[in-house]
């Protein structure tokens, strides 16, 4: 018997406005709106998709705790890993559209990276993997 077949789907990251994170997330880092679904009482189904992996959840902060971790949810490292086949090209595009990186490109073992932040501060990291 074999297991049952399981991917990382969603991944939540808390705004503070829908409509402000879909506009940041669709213009600066192209990602597209996969999903607007009013829950009612102010709550809606967010999610946005890039061309491949795993949809990105935007959940409007409610109440003190989680109004707080708006832009450092994981302790001020690295939240999430974007990656291209083409470093130089997202790169300048990115910084055209008014990305905050936070570090010049830098060349590892497992690829070209460079560390950005969102429009709430969390850190991604852009990469291109070495093949």
């Amino acid at each position: 018997m074999s297991a049952p077949e399981r991917r990382l789907a969603t991944v939540a990251i808390l705004v503070r406005d829908y409509d402000e994170a879909i506009a940041w997330y669709t213009d600066r880092l192209g990602f597209s709106l996969a999903e607007d679904v009013d829950l009612g009482g102010g709550k809606r189904w967010v999610t946005l998709a890039g061309t491949g992996g795993a949809r990105l959840l935007l959940a409007k902060a409610d109440g003190g705790s989680e109004i707080a971790r708006i832009g450092d949810q994981t302790g001020g490292r690295v939240f999430l890993f974007l990656e291209t086949d083409d470093f130089a090209r997202n790169h300048g595009a990115m910084v055209a559209k008014g990305v905050s990186f936070k570090e010049q490109p830098r060349h590892e073992a497992y690829g070209t990276v460079a560390v950005f932040a969102d429009l709430h501060g969390n850190l991604w990291d852009l990469i291109e993997p070495k093949s």
